[in-house]
């Protein structure tokens, strides 16, 4: 059995925002030209629920 190669993206919140609201787009143009949604949904569902992590800035910590 081959490894599934996986990727992780480190965004911030205004970043997830934008990959959350681009899929959304991508979605309703997807439903207007009647093609199946499947493939973005799944994405969408995933950005949406992607665990956070806190991270302390060094900048902040001054």
């Amino acid at each position: 059995m081959a490894k599934q190669e996986r990727r992780v993206l480190e965004l911030d919140k205004y970043e997830h925002g934008v990959v959350v609201n681009a899929l959304n787009d991508m979605r309703n143009d997807l439903i207007g030209a009647d093609c199946p949604t499947d493939i973005v949904d799944e994405v969408l569902l995933k950005t949406i629920d992607a665990p956070t992590k806190k991270v302390r800035c060094r900048d902040e910590a001054r």
